[in-house]
């Protein structure tokens, strides 16, 4: 079995995405799978279109893309991406979209198809907060998400394909307001690594309630 996952570099003038520098920290194998880490632009219709040539290139059972989500204090497994482009700061190549779709012909939303709340029980076990979140946001990580699962749904292609979101790390905030939440880098690709042998290791997604009131 492959895994594929990805981070994103950094963008909006940091020296550092979280997302990646976890990625680089995970180990080349887990559960008897492969490990392929990729670092991905942060960059509108170029993320998937990296990602699309991996996805040919390594052929993966599963696809998990990491972005950084600042203002979080857990790794979030998300459940739904929208198929809407709406960028509150300019991307990379100073692209920002408003009120765009992703695909003209995709659906308005698709579904994780990873096992989402398997894995944040999986990432609790392994003693880092986790918890699944149901928005994306409107920005790249949503854009690569979207782009994941609609190459999987036209393409029929038999992988499974969903996204983490994880906080900032202790550097990034020094200069922010006292209390913005941040993990050790470390403790993000330990969280990770748990969230992927879920992924790995699971067939039939847990049947608990882990929805939100708001």
């Amino acid at each position: 079995m492959k895994v594929l996952i990805t981070g994103f570099d950094p963008f909006g003038g940091a020296a550092i995405n979280p997302a990646y520098e976890a990625v680089k920290l995970l180990p080349d194998t887990i559960e008897g799978a492969e490990i392929h880490k990729l670092e991905i632009p942060t960059v509108f219709k170029k993320d998937g279109e990296v990602l699309a040539k991996a996805i040919e290139e390594q052929q993966p059972d599963i696809v998990i893309c990491v972005g950084q989500a600042g203002g979080r204090s857990d790794i979030s497994i998300e459940k739904v991406a929208i198929n809407l482009m709406e960028a509150r700061i300019p991307d990379n190549e100073k692209q920002q979209p408003l009120n765009q779709a992703i695909h003209d012909d995709g659906e308005t939303a698709y579904f994780a198809t990873i096992p989402v709340k398997a894995m944040v029980s999986k990432v609790k076990e392994a003693g880092v907060p986790s918890s699944v979140s149901y928005t994306a946001g409107t920005f790249v990580c949503n854009d690569i998400m979207y782009r994941l699962l609609y190459l999987a749904d036209k393409d029929n292609k038999a992988i499974k394909g969903g996204f983490i979101h994880v906080p900032y790390l202790p550097e990034q905030v020094v200069d922010l307001p006292v209390g913005t939440p941040s993990l050790p880098v470390e403790t993000i690709a330990k969280g990770l690594a748990a969230a992927v042998a879920a992924a790995i290791t699971t067939d039939e997604d847990h049947n608990v309630s882990m929805g939100t009131i708001m």
